[in-house]
């Protein structure tokens, strides 16, 4: 049987987000990046490698020490974007979710803790199931809009509200955010991003880059 190859870019995308549903935690909400331009991959991000590093280290650090202090007693993710820290999921009381905040703040080289925790009983594996289709279905809307690059957005989905980080313009997180609430089944959306000029948008932004004809 021959196999076609894969042209749609939209498709591809939604083949990475539901090849990510599956190998992700089930315990973790979905985190997807990427972007399609024009028949092309770009794989960039707009932080330098080293910050990139810099942040798997703070949230493996973070997650363990929080795992070490609150163990099963509650739900946290734990996300990193240039050292400012994504904390999501659910918690026992208002004293565990100040603790966590403070275990978070006191790893080296964190520079901000966004604490969205809710006291709240751990969320069922059917409503993280439905944050992967719904974080999908975001990262698809923002690789169809042509004016964005959507490998420039983080989205975390938890509980049906969305998180969205990166370093991105104004304008663009204007366009993002209202992409985000258009899509079915979002509650809320919540900004992350570092705001950059568009300047410096420009530097950042990546030469379109052309796959060889065959």
């Amino acid at each position: 049987m021959k196999l076609l190859p894969i042209r749609s870019a939209r498709t591809r995308v939604l083949l990475l987000a539901l090849s990510a549903a599956f190998v992700s935690s089930a315990c973790a909400p979905l985190v997807l990046g990427g972007a399609m331009m024009g028949g092309a991959f770009v794989a960039t991000d707009r932080r330098t490698s080293g910050t990139q590093v810099e942040d798997e280290g703070i949230e493996f650090k973070t997650a363990a020490r929080i795992r070490e202090q609150v163990g099963d007693k509650g739900h946290v993710n734990v996300n990193a974007y240039n050292r400012m820290v994504l904390l999501t999921g659910e918690v026992a009381s208002e004293a565990e979710r100040a603790r966590i905040e403070k275990i978070a703040g006191e790893v080296e080289n964190v520079r901000h803790v966004l604490n969205e925790t809710a006291v709240l009983g751990n969320s069922s594996l059917s409503s993280r199931a439905s944050d992967v289709t719904l974080a999908s279905k975001i990262k698809i809307s923002l690789v169809d809009a042509r004016d964005l690059i959507s490998n420039a957005f983080y989205v975390v989905v938890e509980r049906g509200s969305v998180y969205m980080m990166g370093r991105v313009s104004e304008r663009e997180a204007k366009r993002a955010v209202e992409i985000a609430r258009g899509v079915s089944g979002v509650q809320k959306v919540v900004r992350a991003f570092e705001i950059i000029s568009e300047e410096e948008l420009a530097r950042l932004t990546p030469k379109r880059v052309e796959q060889p004809s065959k």
